[in-house]
């Protein structure tokens, strides 16, 4: 269990409870914060700063709705690397600007004998495999083989919610 220097006050929860479902969709959502919990802007925005390099919060960031977007056809990729080259090698697939996200994962062998796992969105499959080739060619011989995970259907993720 990881120590904490900081340790949230109330404050900080209701920051939590009022940004975990995401920010305010409006042009100013650190203002709109703000006014919620009777604070200044500058307060939230150093808050939530400080929750973030205490590792209280892990990230702020947009989560595009892929499919809203266009891209209809969503591929897991996964590599089976070999495992003294799978940190480097995942790190040049995960710099692709094709790739969303790129991670190691243990194998389950003989069943399962993947490593390297890297996310591929796309207007079409045939738009999927022609980057999903592109990693391959960039594996070249490091890789001892693949497949491609198609999804089927949109599934909703979200992380851990705390209540008001």
């Amino acid at each position: 269990m990881p120590e904490f220097d900081y340790v949230p006050d109330e404050l900080d929860r209701r920051l939590v409870v009022a940004t975990q479902a995401g920010l305010p969709l409006v042009p100013r959502p650190y203002d709109t914060l703000a006014a919620q919990l009777g604070v200044s802007a500058t307060d939230v925005k150093e808050r939530l700063g400080v929750l973030l390099a205490q590792g209280v919060i892990r990230r702020i960031g947009a989560v595009p709705n892929h499919y809203a977007l266009g891209y209809a056809a969503n591929g897991m990729s996964v590599w089976n690397v070999d495992d003294a080259r799978v940190d480097e090698l995942g790190e040049r697939v995960g710099a692709l600007d094709f790739v969303t996200h790129c991670y190691r994962r243990p194998r389950h062998v003989p069943a399962w004998p993947y490593n390297l796992f890297a996310m591929v969105h796309g207007r079409s499959r045939d738009e999927v495999d022609e980057k999903i080739a592109s990693i391959a060619r960039l594996l070249g011989d490091a890789c001892a083989g693949h497949d491609v995970l198609f999804s089927t259907r949109i599934l909703k993720k979200t992380g851990l919610r705390i209540s008001g």
